[in-house]
């Protein structure tokens, strides 16, 4: 039998071919050649005994290299399918803020039952960085970096960095962060002024002092503003006595900037805990989108309702059915944009709860010009419709004026409260805005048509 070319093969499909003949060196080496996408997307492919048997494969830190490369949840997902003493092997070799991030991803149990498993120290550290808050630096710092007292000098730092090269080297050193005899930050060392300063001199000789840093509750939005003002990599992270707790890397920032925002949109968007991939289990899939949709249920029911209030008025102009879904959608859309804009700008840290107001005024004037303008069409579609009585042109364009301005306004101030009393904007915002958008346009525009026909403005 001839041998098929891997290149008519998918990647997977290589990587199934791998885990049959248990070759782990080559199945190493291919992974390497893929894109952390072309990974990600391989896995999927793969049965729960394929993936299984990969990680036991590969050696615990090229499976921790794997591990870090793809999302917290498929990482996640991943761990959880082998025993607590195989995931605790791989786990211990991930660098810190990785293990943190994917140990909280995993159910309590699970991920305590790894940690259990874990060296006493290991599993400490992890906990520790599991206490802070995800959007913060404590939640995204790493705790490998190097630190020395004021007084040591030169010869002396290097020797250490000599002995301790191996370990050193997943660090991705190059500052060393000089301490008080109280072992608070007092300074920062570049390595190349370390290479190039006199054997005999003291750190706090040649230490950049009063450097910037990190509270470890600093919001990860203030810690982008600060990598956007400072062209440094990375910057050290303290408590309130200025110890050193770990640091911060750009690129982790930018990620976990990234995460934040995707999250975000998937909370926005229905899905329950704000993260899912296909590949999940079918029941934890189904549970993320159905708590979402039975929330729903009873607030539309509620905006239906108006309908069934109204429905003389209906039977009498029933052309007012064809627009009625069109006002509240277009408000509803002008209502989301609005509270996108406020999510972002909450989350840049542009905007705080108390800014209610000023965010009003912005939204209002928005929607006025947005509300005439779609108003305008939709009133001349209307007076098309009703065989050219005007009046019913002038109902539909300003229950759709009116709706609109009620739409934006909520939209862009309803995340602002949400935040301030510590609801989660991107989960609540959306059902209560369709609601009371779809609901008011429902009740302006048979409302307008009630009084109209009451007044007999209009034939029937």
């Amino acid at each position: 039998m001839s041998e098929v070319d891997d290149t008519e093969l998918n990647p997977w499909e290589i990587i199934q071919g791998h885990i049959r003949e248990e070759k782990p060196v080559e199945l190493h080496d291919y992974l390497n050649e893929l894109s952390p996408k072309e990974v990600a997307r391989a896995l999927t492919r793969l049965d729960e005994n394929e993936r299984h048997q990969l990680l036991l494969l590969l050696d615990p830190e090229h499976a921790a290299d794997l591990i870090e490369e793809l999302a917290d949840a498929q990482g996640a997902d991943l761990i959880e399918e082998l025993s607590a003493n195989e995931a605790a092997a791989i786990v211990e070799e991930m660098e810190s803020h990785h293990r943190a991030d994917l140990l909280g991803e995993m159910d309590e149990a699970d991920a305590e039952a790894i940690l259990r498993h874990m060296d006493p120290e290991e599993a400490q550290d992890a906990r520790h960085l599991l206490g802070y808050e995800e959007d913060t630096a404590g939640g995204i710092m790493a705790t490998e970096f190097v630190a020395y007292n004021q007084e040591l000098t030169v010869e002396a730092v290097l020797q250490d960095m000599r002995e301790n090269a191996e370990r050193y080297s997943d660090y991705g050193v190059q500052y060393a962060y000089v301490l008080s005899e109280h072992d608070s930050l007092v300074g920062v060392v570049r390595l190349r002024d370390l290479l190039l300063s006199p054997a005999s001199s003291q750190l706090k000789s040649i230490m950049i002092v009063n450097p910037v840093y990190l509270l470890v509750d600093t919001p990860i939005e203030e810690v982008i503003q600060i990598f956007d003002r400072y062209s440094f990599w990375v910057a050290p992270v303290t408590d309130d006595e200025g110890k050193v707790l770990g640091v911060v890397r750009r690129a982790d920032a930018e990620e976990a900037m990234g995460e934040e925002q995707e999250r975000t949109f998937m909370r926005f968007s229905g899905i329950i805990g704000g993260e899912e991939l296909r590949d999940m289990p079918l029941r934890e899939r189904t549970s993320r989108r159905l708590i979402w949709l039975m929330v729903n249920l009873p607030l539309s029911m509620l905006a239906a309702s108006v309908i069934l209030f109204n429905e003389e008025t209906i039977e009498h102009i029933f052309a007012l059915v064809f627009f009625m879904p069109i006002i509240a959608n277009l408000s509803g859309c002008s209502g989301n944009q609005a509270v996108a804009v406020s999510i972002r700008e909450l989350t840049l840290g542009i905007i705080h709860p108390r800014d209610y107001m000023r965010v009003w005024v912005q939204e209002v004037s928005v929607g006025v010009l947005n509300g005439m303008a779609i108003g305008s069409l939709l009133a001349v579609a209307a007076v098309l419709l009703s065989v050219g009585q005007p009046i019913m042109g002038i109902a539909v364009g300003v229950a759709f004026a009116l709706n609109t301005l009620v739409a934006v306004s909520l939209g862009g101030c309803i995340p602002l409260f949400l935040r301030a009393i510590h609801v989660d904007p991107a989960m609540a915002a959306p059902p209560i805005l369709t609601t009371i958008t779809d609901m008011c346009g429902f009740l302006f525009l048979l409302t307008i048509a009630r009084v109209i026909i009451a007044q007999g403005w209009i034939l029937i």
